[in-house]
């Protein structure tokens, strides 16, 4: 494993490097913020399906 030759890469990706502007990160929270609210209602339907199905309350 060549050291050196991956520190001198880092640095040069750390460098190329930018912060996000407000909108980018605003842009990209929507759009985690979604996915994160679509695999939980995902998760639910398919518990939901699941409870009817086993006929069993799950604490609901």
């Amino acid at each position: 494993m060549d050291v050196p030759y991956d520190l001198t890469s880092y640095v040069r990706v750390l460098k190329m490097a930018t912060t996000p502007t407000t909108e980018e990160f605003v842009q990209v929270s929507k759009i985690a913020g979604a996915g994160i609210l679509l695999v939980g209602f995902i998760g639910f339907i398919i518990g939901t399906i699941m409870m009817f199905l086993t006929g069993t309350g799950g604490g609901f």
